[in-house]
């Protein structure tokens, strides 16, 4: 079990600024994750307090509330705008705010802000409690997976009331054509509508039920600019209830708030079943344990408290982001059609359903982070978001790569689904018609499929040149057909597509289907095209064959998505040993790559420490780039250049470098994406990775240098025939990050890899480190 000591819970209490309740067992994995790491550079998903893994109900405060980025939870802000329900991909919604006294609602937000004080905040996982200076008010969250449970204390002697904001922009989404009813004198229901934005083209509506503990003297509202007095309904394009309290006293005020997609009915529903009683401190309790049961499933021993904190940190990312949308029956809103329509997700055997319906930013780098991480330690999560998406093809005809309330969003690039899918029917995990996912998966990577579609293009197929890397075997730069979304880099989109036609291919081998297997592997070796000799980098070509003039490779998104061309270049994670080859075999290659990685050391193997510094041009200037998603793999490259050592060394000084800090200035140096950078976080810091993503026939763990002296990894047996996989680290510091020796199940491994399937076995890994 841990090896944690007594002071080591004071310390984390001082290092996150604030006291938490007490617990029966404070030395759990729950109490280890500061959710106010890198916080100061919080997206509107980022950040998360009151919410459960994966949670439809990700309820927080929020400072600022306009746009997808520095929107949501920002350390550095002082004011407090509104508690909201959701914080998901391209969805917000039911924002509310407790106030007495004069306020000025129908300037939304705004009229109602208070400004707060970190000394007087309590924040994790499951919970959070701030005072509102302004009201004196003591707010207090927690959840359950659909329900928001509110505890709010006013000061004595003066009435309170809750304001429900339905209209204004909440992230990502104008807030629009608001409902807000009277139900009876301790309930009211309604509804908001997300407007549609660039990326999701659809308005998407969510219904609340909330419920309070006492009964409430009136009703309020406003509709546009118009405050109405005691109302039982009212409905605007931008409206907002207000539910008043008569001197609620010293006894706090309680207020359940169940949301669904579906209906308020639903909501009702959600409520009933999820929490039906009024005990704030066992959800509270009941959240804690939720979060040490999946932060649990990987143990540590060893390390120092910092980096115990950010460990559980990262894993608690890596269960964020991508959010439940289905119902407690199983039923969700499709909206791929020309109408919203109510499905059903199928039930199993006990007439529950049989897995949870998802919303998810793209899943593009997915094969790096999750894809690996959770197939490890969340094998049935993997499963319920791959059945997930094959219940998005079912009712739309694709499968998505970034799926927002219903809408295909078409979010980044390529078809990065399939390694997904591949990595989890490789392993064993979930069960399916296999020609179905054999259609589906080989129909985005044709004409008329995901992989033609450009980021967010929405209305053609022409965005992402397959048609040319069809022909031609590479993307064009630019595309000749014009713009017609974002990210038309021809030659990431190249790169990109060669290895997911890979993965592709080893299904096919899989299923015994041989011509598709030579024609996808044909296809994987578009890289080829686009390497240039004479300069020793991948690089862009035009639709006539001509290399780009004047050609730069430091030069951000000038044919390369989110990167550049010395970044991307290695972005052949499928054949490295051609990579090196070209590059004049495998000595030169290490040359090359650990030059980048000095020069990139530098500048702290990032482009600079937040979203908003990456977007300057000097920063953009590194060869490697840990901050986002294309180069987050070439670290790991070493070990097929025959230089595990390079491997073993470079890791260690990404992780302390960029994936160490502890405060809310910096933590994931740019865009964290849903659990992605926290996902490999993780992996680095066990040191178990799979470029390939796990979509190898056999699939294959490569191994690095972990920072601790044990891991342990409890394996669900629905999926896996063993109990645990163990990795000891014998004469493990920061200066033995080298691996001496190497033991798998008591026999010596005299390779740096090992098969997927001695994990699922069980068993144990054993790393004799040491300096040299």
């Amino acid at each position: 079990m841990f090896r944690y000591f007594l002071f080591l819970f004071a310390a984390i209490v001082t290092a996150c600024g604030h006291q938490t309740q007490p617990a029966a067992n404070p030395f759990q994995p729950a109490d280890l994750v500061n959710p106010l790491v890198d916080a100061a550079n919080s997206r509107w998903f980022f950040f998360s307090s009151a919410c459960r893994p994966f949670g439809m109900v990700n309820l927080s405060p929020d400072n600022l509330v306009e746009g997808e980025w520095g929107s949501g939870y920002r350390y550095d802000v002082d004011t407090i705008r509104g508690f909201s329900h959701i914080h998901a991909w391209q969805l917000a919604g039911v924002s509310v705010m407790p106030v007495n006294g004069e306020v000025d609602y129908v300037r939304g937000a705004e009229g109602f802000a208070s400004r707060f004080n970190h000394q007087n905040e309590v924040v994790k996982p499951g919970y959070h409690k701030v005072l509102l200076d302004r009201y004196g008010i003591t707010a207090e969250l927690t959840s359950t997976t659909r329900v928001g449970f509110h505890r709010y204390t006013f000061p004595e002697n003066k009435p309170g009331e809750i304001v429900f904001n339905l209209g204004g922009m909440l992230g990502p989404s104008e807030m629009t054509d608001g409902s807000f009813r009277k139900v009876s004198d301790t309930e009211v229901e309604g509804f908001t509508t997300n407007a549609p934005t660039r990326r999701r083209p659809k308005p998407y509506r969510v219904y609340f039920v909330a419920q309070f503990d006492r009964p409430f003297q009136s009703l309020d509202g406003w509709a546009g600019e118009n405050l109405q007095k005691n109302i039982t309904q009212i409905a605007d394009v931008r409206c907002g209830g207000i539910v008043r309290f008569d001197q609620p006293g010293t006894t706090p005020l309680l207020m359940k708030v169940g949301i669904s997609y579906v209906s308020e009915a639903q909501a009702r529903l959600n409520l009933e079943t999820e929490l039906n009683h009024w005990n704030f401190d066992q959800v509270v309790n009941d959240s804690r344990d939720t979060w040490n049961e999946w932060l649990g499933k990987i143990e540590i021993e060893g390390g120092t408290h910092d980096q115990q904190v950010r460990f559980y940190t990262d894993l608690w990312h890596a269960l964020q982001g991508r959010r439940i949308i289905s119902d407690v029956n199983g039923y969700y809103t499709d909206m791929t059609g020309d109408s919203p329509r109510t499905r059903q997700i199928p039930l199993d055997a006990t007439g529950k359903p049989a897995f949870n319906h998802y919303n998810s930013d793209s899943y593009w780098g997915a094969q790096w982070t999750i894809n690996t991480l959770w197939g490890m330690a969340y094998p049935r999560v993997m499963e319920e978001f791959c059945q997930s998406m094959l219940m998005m093809y079912r009712d739309g005809g694709l499968i998505p790569r970034g799926p927002s309330g219903g809408n295909y969003t078409y979010v980044m690039t390529g078809a990065p689904s399939t390694p997904f899918f591949v990595s989890a029917y490789m392993k064993g995990i979930g069960k399916y018609n296999t020609e179905e996912l054999w259609t589906a998966l080989k129909k985005n990577h044709g004409e008329g499929g995901i992989m033609a579609k450009a980021g967010y293009e929405h209305d053609t197929f022409l965005g992402g040149g397959l048609s040319h890397y069809l022909k031609n075997g590479y993307v064009p730069y630019p595309i000749p057909e014009g713009n017609f979304g974002f990210h038309q880099d021809g030659a990431s989109l190249t790169l990109e597509y060669g290895y997911q036609d890979w993965t592709l291919a080893q299904l096919a081998r899989k299923l015994g289907k041989e011509e598709d297997y030579q024609y996808f592997m044909k296809r994987s070796e578009g890289y080829k095209k686009i390497y240039d000799p004479a300069t020793g980098w991948i690089r862009p070509k035009d639709v006539e064959g001509k290399w780009l003039e004047p050609f730069d490779p430091y030069n951000y998104e000038h044919g390369f998505n989110e990167s550049n061309g010395a970044q991307s270049s290695w972005f052949v994670p499928h054949d490295l040993a051609g990579l090196a080859e070209l590059m004049g075999g495998k000595e030169a290659a290490v040359e090359k790559l650990n030059k980048a990685f000095e020069t990139a050391a530098k500048q702290g193997f990032t482009s600079g420490k937040s979203h908003d510094a990456e977007l300057q041009e000097e920063l953009r200037r590194i060869p490697i780039n840990y901050g986002n998603q294309p180069s987050i793999q070439t670290g790991y490259i070493f070990n097929y250049l025959d230089r595990p050592d390079l491997t073993q060394y470079w890791i260690r000084e990404v992780i302390d470098s960029v994936y160490s800090g502890v405060d809310h200035t910096s933590g994931y140096s740019g865009d964290e994406d849903q659990g992605l950078m926290g996902s490999l976080a993780v992996l680095m810091k066990i040191g178990l990775f799979s470029m390939q993503g796990g979509a190898n026939e056999e699939p294959i763990y490569e191994i690095s240098s972990p920072i601790f002296d044990k891991i342990t990894l409890h394996l669900d047996q629905r999926y896996y025939p063993g109990e645990k996989f163990t990795i000891h680290v014998k004469n493990n510091s920061s200066q033995n990050r080298y691996i001496k020796s190497a033991k798998l199940n008591g026999k010596p491994l005299e390779s740096w890899w090992f098969y997927h399937r001695d994990f699922a076995r069980g068993g144990e890994l054993e790393l004799e480190m040491g300096r040299e």
